[in-house]
């Protein structure tokens, strides 16, 4: 899953993509470097994120969507708008990925009235106030349950589980040593039946664990993205397509 930001303050590369030409030119980029999903964003949701209207959201991504849904790839929404979500769903696309696990009102229904696949994500607070004290009694316990929630909610209004990805939140309302908890036993949230996404790509856990400044994160997120395939993921949000495809590609073969 290749990342389209269309934000101007996104915290790895907030402007770079910030109208729709740029964005669209960047996808492009994205599909020649082999991606599989194009993620396509108008809020950022880094720590401390302005929060956005749906307006607003909608104005930034409306083009992009629009043209990106006719190039014959699964286009993925980032949104937790209901209303940004059903105007995407009736322009085609083919995922929602919500970082807040269809938990604002209508959400669920928009989707469930669709064949939409979508990605259920948590979060501990929101973008604003989430890293301003993180605390858990037992982390993976908890993430684990609340997404295996947020999965039987969604079934329970009628979509079916094949269309649902679960994703853990790495860094969402998480320290250092939450994220590196879930990353040792992230086997087990593989292990619930659904499809995992993760994304950690040029995150600040990367940057805690290196030193290094988000421009200077791509080693760090090739070893992250390959020990979290190692573990299950099925999915991997990240900034680099072409050199996390490559990194993939050699770990797959020298393992088989």
């Amino acid at each position: 899953m290749g990342i389209v930001n269309v934000t101007p303050d996104s915290f790895s590369d907030g402007g770079q993509h910030a109208d729709a030409v740029l964005a669209l030119r960047h996808a492009q980029t994205l599909l020649e470097e082999g991606v599989d999903i194009l993620d396509i964003g108008g809020e950022s949701s880094r720590p401390g994120s302005a929060q956005l209207t749906q307006a607003q959201e909608w104005a930034r991504i409306a083009p992009v969507v629009q043209e990106a849904v006719r190039w014959n790839v699964p286009v993925s929404v980032d949104t937790y708008q209901p209303e940004t979500m059903r105007r995407a769903l009736e322009l085609g696309v083919d995922i929602i990925n919500d970082i807040h696990a269809l938990q604002r009102p209508g959400a669920l229904q928009i989707v469930a009235a669709s064949n939409a696949g979508v990605c259920l994500m948590h979060m501990q607070g929101d973008p604003q106030t989430m890293q301003q004290a993180p605390h858990y009694d037992d982390v993976l316990g908890e993430v684990r349950q609340f997404l295996l929630d947020r999965a039987a909610a969604a079934e329970a209004l009628g979509i079916d589980r094949s269309r649902i990805a679960l994703d853990p939140g790495f860094g969402f309302g998480k320290t250092l040593q939450h994220n590196l908890s879930l990353a040792k036993h992230l086997e087990a949230l593989a292990q619930t039946g659904y499809p995992l996404l993760v994304g950690v790509s040029r995150k600040s856990m990367i940057g805690a664990l290196t030193g290094r400044e988000v421009a200077a994160r791509l080693p760090g997120s090739l070893a992250a993205a390959l020990a979290c395939v190692a573990a299950g993921a099925q999915i991997v949000r990240v900034h680099d397509v072409g050199p996390t495809c490559d990194a993939i590609k050699v770990w797959n073969a020298m393992r088989a």
